[in-house]
């Protein structure tokens, strides 16, 4: 049976003034967002149609209990750790390769919906008011999901060179959208520590030790006019960040072109990402986010999502240590290229046929 990571560990009351003022502050008077958060959560980033976007209790974990992972069926999930030893490998292009690569060891998905200052939620959007994501051209963005899931679900792809595989296989970032900039609930390693001072927030992410250096300024206006020069475009973007009362406010720009095109959140070199966090109770942080990208949509979105205390602590993640698949595949092409090379050559070498 899987094991999740319980999403609520204490029991919230109706959102009040007082229920707000009982977060901690810093020294300086500001929002404590230090400590270790997690936001495992089930609730999709996209509302399923027909659904609304609040429900009850009962609700939500009666669709939590309907709901699948990783393709799985809830209900069925504790058949994924019957592994037959003798079984053998996956047959080669089979649809159900990339599947099969996970079982519920890995997974920490929590037990129910988000939650939400108080609220069920059942997807992160919160606008447009359907919860879907405003696409300019959703049939470009199904078919390049298709041609990534074909490559992932069953393995055959070109695979020439290692800048062919993505990101997250490559262990550059961490997939899910877990890292930001707009971070969305991964299906495990969903840990984050936030490290607070006068001058900076640091968040670093559990999934592939990515950590995102955040500078506080003292308004978003000289924040803004921080912002390092466009031809300067790091992995998670530039980010910079100043304070509106109790909500800390980081607006993110100068995507990185690869990151903006693989991530889960599509972005191009001028799209802008403004994330807010509020210390809404002690044992909550309301999260949330808007992307402004003209280019990709037909209008600004917005995320909603809530972070709580995780208990333990924020280990390592070892993606490359020891990790044979990308040497694997790329002497299979090196391989597949001398066996192509060398049937030419004995052609070239038969003789002719005598007329």
């Amino acid at each position: 049976m899987l094991k999740p990571i319980l999403l609520a560990f204490g029991v919230i009351a109706a959102a009040s003034p007082a229920m707000a003022q009982a977060a901690p502050r810093t020294p300086d008077g500001h929002s404590d967002l230090s400590g270790i958060w997690t936001n495992a959560n089930l609730t999709p980033v996209q509302r399923p149609r027909g659904q609304t976007l609040v429900v009850s209790e009962a609700e939500a974990r009666q669709i939590s209990a309907a709901g699948t992972i990783v393709g799985v069926p809830r209900s069925q999930a504790g058949l994924v750790d019957k592994i037959d030893p003798n079984a053998g490998a996956p047959a080669k292009g089979g649809s159900d390769f990339g599947s099969k690569g996970y079982n519920s060891f890995w997974l920490s998905t929590g037990d129910n919906l988000a939650r939400v200052k108080g609220e069920y939620r059942t997807s992160n959007i919160v606008d447009p008011p359907n919860g879907q994501i405003p696409h300019k051209d959703p049939a470009a963005v199904m078919a390049k999901a298709r041609v990534a899931g074909i490559a992932y679900m069953t393995g055959v792809a070109k695979y020439e060179g290692p800048e062919e595989i993505g990101l997250a296989e490559r262990c550059l970032l961490g997939f899910s959208g877990t890292g930001g900039p707009g971070m969305l609930t991964p299906v495990y390693n969903n840990t984050y520590q936030f490290v607070q001072t006068k001058d900076h927030v640091v968040i670093l992410v559990e999934m592939v030790h990515d950590a995102r250096i955040i500078p506080i300024y003292k308004d978003a206006a000289t924040a803004k006019a921080s912002h390092k020069p466009s031809v300067i475009k790091p992995w998670m973007g530039d980010s910079v960040g100043w304070w509106e009362g109790d909500t800390f406010v980081a607006e993110t720009t100068n995507i990185n072109p690869t990151h903006g095109s693989e991530g889960v959140i599509s972005l191009s070199s001028t799209g802008k990402v403004t994330e807010r966090f509020q210390r809404y109770a002690a044992d909550e942080i309301f999260y949330s986010f808007t992307v402004d990208d003209p280019e990709k949509y037909s209008q600004t979105w917005t995320v909603e999502n809530s972070f709580w205390p995780r208990k333990g602590g924020l280990y390592e993640y070892a993606c490359h240590e020891g990790n044979y698949g990308l040497p694997g595949i790329l002497r299979g092409k090196r391989f597949e290229e001398e066996r192509i090379a060398a049937a030419g050559k004995a052609k070239a070498a038969k003789p002719a046929k005598v007329q």
